[in-house]
C-alpha cells in the first residue's frame, strides 16, 4: 500500500484493516453507480443492498464479504467500531454476493452525526466452512473475524463516505 492509496488516506487502512495488496477486482453498485473510494453518495442512494460483483475465473474459489462502518456513532467518538452493516460468506470468484450465503442481512447507512466511511472488505477463504452468526452488529472487529476464520488480509477493498441528507461538504459524490 502506497501513501497515497485512497484506502490509507481514508483511515480504512489502520482503522479497519491492516496494509494488503489487492489482488482480485471488487465492483460495487448501487442502482446505475458505481462506488469508488471516497465518493459521497447521499444515504437515499445506499438504501437498497448493493450489486456487488468479484472477479476472478475460478467458482471453486470463495470469498467472504463484509460492509462495516468504523465511525458508528460518530466520527469523533466512534465507541461502536466497527458497526456490522452486511455479511455474506462462501461468494464463488466470478460471482456476486447474491451466489454467497448471507449470514446477517444489509442494514442501510443511516448516519446522524458527521461523516462515516462505509467499508467493503473482500477475503478469499480457504474453502467453504460454516461461520456463526455474530450476536450484535455494534463493536465488530474485521481483523479479528478475518482471525477467528483463517481468512488471512484481504484481497479486495472498497470504501465511501456518507452523511445526512442535510448536511454538507465538499466531497467528491459519485
Amino acid at each position: 500500500m502506497r501513501r497515497g492509496d485512497p484506502l490509507v488516506v481514508g483511515r480504512v487502512i489502520g482503522d479497519v484493516l491492516d496494509p494488503f495488496t489487492k489482488s482480485i477486482s471488487l465492483k460495487v453498485t448501487y442502482g446505475s453507480r458505481e462506488i469508488n473510494n471516497g465518493c459521497e453518495p447521499k444515504p437515499s442512494v445506499v438504501v437498497n443492498q448493493p450489486r456487488v460483483e468479484i472477479g476472478g475465473t475460478d467458482m471453486r474459489t470463495f470469498y467472504t464479504l463484509i460492509m462495516v462502518d468504523p465511525d458508528a456513532p460518530s466520527p469523533s467518538a466512534p465507541n461502536l467500531r466497527e458497526y456490522l452493516h452486511w455479511l455474506v460468506t462462501d461468494i464463488p470468484g466470478s460471482t456476486g454476493a447474491t451466489f454467497g450465503q448471507e449470514i446477517m442481512c444489509y442494514e442501510s447507512p443511516r448516519p446522524t452525526l458527521g461523516i462515516h466511511r462505509f467499508a467493503f472488505v473482500l477475503f478469499q477463504q480457504l474453502g467453504r466452512q460454516t461461520v456463526d452468526r455474530p450476536g450484535w452488529r455494534q463493536n465488530f472487529n474485521t481483523k479479528d473475524f478475518a482471525g477467528i476464520y483463517n481468512l488471512g488480509l484481504p484481497v479486495a477493498a472498497v470504501y465511501y463516505n456518507c452523511q445526512r441528507e442535510s448536511g454538507t461538504g465538499g466531497r467528491t459524490r459519485c
